[in-house]
């Protein structure tokens, strides 16, 4: 395996939310919705939409709906997002998400 400069294991706290990364990138999330002047859910519709439209992984799927759940966006609103955006991102994105948006909140614990 080629090196590529990056310390062993740097990938892994990425993938597995290292709190140092994850404090990151709650900084960076923190300064964003700030600045985008949107209300809280919306903020957080978007960025569930935006994860559809990169194929996101899971934990980034738990990390936003939890926070979305959590400033009162119902899972149906979720849905509705994903009805919304099947047109542009196509159906087999959306599928994809929603099987790992499952997958996020099975390994939560959750059946939502």
């Amino acid at each position: 395996m080629p090196d590529d400069g990056v310390p062993g294991g740097a990938f892994e706290a990425l993938a597995g939310a290292d709190a140092r990364v994850f404090e990151e990138v709650l900084q960076m999330t923190l300064d964003t919705f700030e600045r985008s002047g949107l209300d809280p859910q919306t903020y957080l519709l978007t960025r569930i939409a935006a994860l559809v439209a990169m194929d996101a992984a899971p934990a980034s799927y738990l990390l936003n709906i939890t926070a979305a759940e959590e400033a009162g966006v119902p899972m149906e609103t979720v849905r509705g997002v994903l009805v919304a955006i099947a047109p542009v991102v196509g159906s087999a994105r959306v599928v994809s998400a929603a099987g790992k948006i499952a997958e996020a909140l099975a390994a939560d614990g959750r059946t939502d």
